[in-house]
Order: C-alpha cells, then sequence, then structure tokens
C-alpha cells in the first residue's frame, strides 16, 4: 500500500511524534510512504536552528535522520515555511535574509506537491492537533 503522510504540528508536538511512529511501522510492514508532506505548524521540524534540551528527545532530528536514512521525498509548504521563518538558502537569498535554517533532507515546495501525493497514494494520512 502507498502512503502519503501529512505533518501540521510542531516537532514537540505529539502528533508528530505519531506521524514519525506511524511512519516508522508504515515501512517496517513493507508499505511505501510516496511523500512526506509537513504544512502549517509542521514546517518546524525542517529547522535547522531548533535546538532540543539535552534531557528530552530531538524529534525534529529523528525525522530528519529518518528521512534521510529512508531516502524519502519529503517536502515542506514554501508558503507556511516563509510565514514562519524557515528559509532554504535560495530563499534566503531572495529576501534578502542573512541565513538559511533548512534542514538538509527537506524541499521547499507548494501545495501541489500535496495534492500529488493524495492522487498517487492508497492512502492520505494526516497528523495535527486539534
Amino acid at each position: 500500500m502507498k502512503f502519503a503522510i501529512v505533518v501540521f504540528s510542531a516537532p514537540h508536538s505529539p502528533s508528530s511524534r505519531r506521524a514519525l511512529r506511524f511512519a516508522e511501522a508504515v515501512l517496517s510492514a513493507h508499505h511505501e510512504i510516496t511523500r512526506l508532506f509537513f504544512y502549517q505548524d509542521g514546517v518546524h521540524n525542517a529547522s535547522s536552528s531548533i535546538v532540543t534540551p539535552q534531557d528530552e528527545q530531538d524529534w525534529a532530528g529523528q525525522w530528519g535522520l529518518f528521512i534521510q536514512q529512508n531516502k524519502l521525498d519529503s517536502v515542506v509548504c514554501i508558503s507556511a515555511a516563509l510565514r514562519r521563518g524557515i528559509l532554504s538558502s535560495e530563499e534566503a537569498h531572495r529576501h534578502g535574509r542573512q541565513s538559511a535554517n533548512l534542514y538538509e533532507p527537506w524541499q521547499l515546495s507548494g501545495l501541489g506537491q500535496l495534492h500529488e501525493a493524495a492522487q498517487e497514494a492508497d492512502r492520505l494520512i494526516c497528523f495535527g492537533d486539534i
């Protein structure tokens, strides 16, 4: 089965952690993840500026490692990212900002990527806080 997963919440949120555990379970059950899409506050998972206290889990780092190890297509909504200060080097340069903070495995793109993922997948699963 093919899954597309959307994460709406920040890395310290329980729903973001559940999304990561679900994604791990999908792959361990030999299913496929067609795309991970991070939207709204979920874009914070892609920030390289997050510093996690030593006595807490680094969930953003775990997301990044999971994406890299499994070579997953991982997209951050560009509008939501820019609104929250998450910038690739290209966007930082384009908007005259001093530095970028988009974590390496993610890429910025638009909502069209979410629509495409929903069309290609058998299931679209969303994780977010109510």
